[in-house]
């Protein structure tokens, strides 16, 4: 029974130590030796400055710039986060020092996103992700110059989306027909899903698509996630931890890729060299 009960001591005490080493290595500052971090306001162990920041974070951050000026760090969790303030601030980073500053975070919900491969969220800034924007920018420019000699619109991009926006009012008034009222939402998704669709695969996605009606429907779950920020990618230990709105995120970028696979062996198999009828 005492063997017992040190051994559980034991264990608890190792535990106990993994956590706070676990904790001082996290909130040391991991700067290249002959650098210094940014200037800005201490945080507290593991939650960093959450409390701080807490419901109007472009508030406290505009306070925080006053004292600390356009540069400043602060951390979320442990991770440490980059503000710039200021638009002669952004304009440098953004605009004098495009290339320096081209990268993205490595994020954990950034992995989920076409399986790390997103050319929008991916960390990777390397020669591939650098040939494969070319090739996008290549292929939109395209799109937005040619044009059908026997359309009256100055572009491809022009005649799909003047021909969308007559199938949205067409779509709306029939709702409005029928019952008398309807929500836009899923309607302008979907026309927007078919610009891009005949942009990227020469095509419009049909209405009576089901997988592509329930991309759009499950869309917010995305939206969600990417566009507010996910406590998951600055608390790493709630990954392990029940979290519905994680599971929907992966479940969305899951059908996704299945989606555009399934596409792109379509195009695979009924490829024409004569008339491609694909834009990438």
């Amino acid at each position: 029974m005492a063997l017992s009960q040190m051994a559980t001591e034991l264990l608890l005490a190792s535990a106990v130590f993994c956590l706070v080493l676990w904790v001082v290595r996290a909130w040391q500052p991991r700067v290249p030796k002959g650098l210094k971090s940014p200037p800005g306001p201490r945080g507290w162990p593991l939650l960093g400055n959450v409390l701080t920041l807490g419901k109007n974070p472009h508030l406290a951050l505009s306070r925080l710039s006053q004292r600390y000026g356009d540069v400043l760090q602060i951390h979320i969790g442990s991770t440490p986060v980059l503000v710039l303030s200021g638009l002669d601030t952004v304009r440098q980073a953004l605009v004098r020092q495009g290339e320096d500053f081209k990268g993205r975070p490595d994020l954990y919900s950034f992995t989920l996103i076409t399986n790390g491969q997103s050319m929008s969220f991916s960390p990777d800034s390397g020669p591939v992700w650098a040939a494969r924007r070319r090739l996008a920018q290549s292929a939109l420019k395209s799109f937005s110059i040619a044009s059908d000699p026997g359309s009256l619109s100055s572009c491809y991009l022009e005649e799909h989306v003047s021909k969308e926006a007559e199938a949205l009012l067409s779509r709306l008034q029939e709702q409005m027909a029928e019952v008398g009222h309807f929500d836009p939402y899923n309607q302008v998704l979907l026309s927007v899903a078919n610009v891009i669709g005949a942009m990227c695969f020469g095509q419009h996605f049909p209405q009576s698509n089901e997988e592509m009606l329930s991309l759009i429907k499950s869309s917010s779950d995305f939206v969600e996630t990417a566009s507010s920020g996910n406590p998951v990618d600055f608390f790493p230990i709630l990954q392990y931890m029940p979290n519905p709105a994680l599971q929907r995120f992966k479940a969305f970028n899951q059908k996704l890729v299945q989606f555009l696979q399934k596409i792109v062996q379509e195009h695979y198999q009924d490829f024409d060299e004569v008339s491609p009828g694909c834009w990438w």
